[in-house]
Formats: C-alpha cells, structure tokens, sequence
C-alpha cells in the first residue's frame, strides 16, 4: 500500500532512509525540508503498517509561472532493495505530483536508475543550476513545454545545509 505519509511516520522514516542510505545526511535534509515548510508531499509504502519506502518532493524555485518540485530523497529498506519498491513510489509521486499542478521535476539521481521513468539531463539542458552539465542532474516534464525554453532553478536552501 502507497499512502501520503503523516506526522506520526516521521520517526519510522528518519530511521528508514538513514538505514537504506547507510548514513543520516538524507534523514537530516527530510527533517531540514520539513522545518523549511519546502515539503510538497510524501509517499509511504507499507505492507502490513510496516514501513518499506519514502518518497519526498520538495519545493523548487524558478525564474517562471508555474510550480516545479524536486525529487529525492527516495529510500528503501535495506533488504526490500531492487524488489520494485522504489519503482512503485517514484510512479506513484509522480503521478501525484501531476495531482499537485507539478509542471516539471528535476532530481540529481543515478544515470543509469531514473531515465526509466523518463527523467533525463537532456530535459534538463535549458535549466541553469549549479548542477547544471552534471549525467546526475535530470528533468522530466509532466506538463508539454515545462523545459522548452531556458530558465533558472533552485533547490530549496535544506540542500546546502546538509
């Protein structure tokens, strides 16, 4: 089951994503994008109410009308990786995030792990971003023309605090 997470998850999914990532850096930014109020959404998914994965959009800043967001940081159990956990979050957010009025997405994420579900840096080659050039940094469109034309992008600051 794929559900929006809510407040008493929080200490579930700090544990989570510090487990799945061998490290608290992410667990950190999701606690820093909270405070911020730079949360868009969450996804939870769960077998049983036990927790398997988290999914976070956060907010993005662009020089243009419409609402952008970022993805990540997207965690799994440790040994539920590669079971398709992951895959089912990301389709679910982003089907979400079209939910939301979320124009376009951009993430820094795995080359060879997220053009499967259409993310790519050429979408991202008119968004300048200090990551702007690097195979990590990619955008999909979920509304026609969200990366036709240049424009600038930024995380939320919780990205820089980490």
């Amino acid at each position: 089951m794929i559900r929006y997470a809510r407040p008493s998850d929080h200490d579930p999914v700090r544990q989570l994503v510090a487990d799945a990532f061998g490290r608290e850096s992410e667990a950190r930014l999701i606690d820093l994008l909270r405070a911020d109020g730079d949360v868009l959404f969450e996804l939870v998914s769960l077998t049983d109410e036990t927790l398997e994965g988290h999914i976070l959009f956060s907010r993005m800043w662009a020089d243009r009308e419409g609402l952008y967001a970022a993805l990540g940081p997207v965690a799994v159990r440790p040994d539920l990786q590669r079971t398709g956990v992951g895959s089912s979050l990301i389709r679910a957010a982003l089907q979400a995030a079209r939910e939301f009025g979320v124009e376009g997405v951009i993430l820094l994420g795995h080359p060879a792990y997220y053009p499967r579900f259409g993310f790519s840096a050429e979408a991202a080659r008119q968004v300048r971003s200090p990551y702007s050039g690097n195979p990590a940094f990619m955008a999909l469109a979920l509304e026609p023309g969200a990366f036709d034309a240049p424009m600038t992008a930024a995380f939320a600051t919780a990205f820089e605090r980490v």
